[in-house]
């Protein structure tokens, strides 16, 4: 596979053609619409290396996630930034281009905070290393992170090492009836105490947290917040809906919007329906009654930014724009990682 990279990297480079470079494809739809001739990692497979005690899995970036899921599963430990899926196909090489973590993030880290090492071939077919397989080993500018939520417009990802850790000994999930000001002003100041919360989520009038670690733990914290407990297949459910975002909130037909805001916000009204999750730190809008203008103007006073998730017409930006001194930044590591503007281009920014 690696002489079949270099060879369609090198052609594209040389007639300047662009790369859509894809693993499964099941996040197809994140992001500006993809343009090119498709360049797939998906027969890039197979686990590297994996020592339990170590806490750490390096694999090929066309490696199926649902593969790593269950050798991990197998020695009770897991990706605890919970990427979705969104599909059998998904491939540990998309989790890392895509950034996308689920209902653990802010309690654990993200994406970002979880990868140790990459290997990537740039626009000119060079192979590159980054990192390593332990922490110590990242020294210097962390590229490996770079990598992580870049959409494939710097680099065709290769290899990927990631830090995993083990399955809590206990979950369980409490249901709360609550308006949105009460769920956010109680989970912002459940987050300040030593509650081992492990995710949040709100709807509809209904704030549903989920407690993670030892059963004293998890038992003392139960007594402690009081709330209707969930049975666990139901909890599952929940958890899983969310992060695979099968849950009804997410209609096929509809637009929504990822809101990334402070955690402490209080209520953005823009109309249309949300959904809360990350403690306040995410909120996802559905049909908003205002602008993308008045969306954006919105969030960004209140210290955030709003994704246009899905849903778009193709008109309007995907991603929050960023400063004109940030998108020169973002420009330059274009141009060094991808000379040519092969790899994936506008799908980040229409500027990259």
């Amino acid at each position: 596979m690696i002489a079949e990279f270099t060879d369609r990297i090198q052609e594209a480079c040389a007639k300047k053609t662009p790369l859509c470079l894809q693993g499964g494809g099941t996040k197809r739809f994140y992001g500006q619409p993809p343009t090119g001739t498709v360049l797939s990692t998906r027969n890039h497979q197979g686990i590297i290396d994996y020592d339990p005690s170590e806490l750490v899995i390096t694999a090929r970036s066309g490696t199926l996630l649902s593969e790593i899921n269950a050798l991990l599963d197998e020695q009770h430990q897991m990706l605890a930034f919970e990427p979705p899926a969104f599909g059998n196909d998904a491939t540990v090489g998309g989790v890392v281009a895509t950034g996308l973590s689920g209902p653990r993030r802010p309690y654990v880290g993200s994406v970002r905070d979880f990868i140790l090492g990459t290997v990537i071939m740039n626009g000119q077919a060079e192979r590159l290393v980054f990192g390593g397989q332990v922490m110590k080993n990242v020294a210097g500018y962390d590229v490996s992170r770079l990598m992580t939520g870049s959409m494939g417009c710097l680099g065709l990802l290769l290899e990927v090492s990631i830090k995993v850790l083990p399955k809590p000994r206990t979950e369980i999930t409490l249901s709360f009836e609550m308006s949105q000001a009460e769920a956010l002003a109680a989970i912002n100041g459940w987050s300040g105490q030593p509650l081992p919360i492990s995710a949040s989520s709100w709807e509809n009038q209904r704030l549903v947290l989920r407690l993670s670690g030892s059963e004293a733990a998890t038992r003392d914290a139960r007594i402690r917040l009081g709330g209707e407990p969930m049975n666990a297949d139901l909890a599952l459910l929940h958890w899983t809906e969310l992060r695979e975002q099968t849950h009804p909130f997410f209609k096929v037909d509809q637009k929504y919007w990822r809101l990334s805001l402070p955690s402490t916000t209080a209520v953005v009204d823009l109309g249309g329906s949300q959904l809360i999750e990350w403690g306040g730190a995410q909120r996802w809008l559905s049909n908003p009654a205002c602008s993308t203008d008045q969306v954006r103007g919105t969030v960004a006073a209140l210290g955030g930014h709003a994704t246009l998730f899905k849903g778009g017409d193709g008109t309007d930006a995907i991603f929050h724009p960023l400063p004109d001194a940030l998108m020169t930044v973002h420009k330059r590591l274009k141009s060094a990682f991808d000379p040519a503007g092969i790899f994936n281009p506008g799908r980040l920014y229409p500027e990259l």
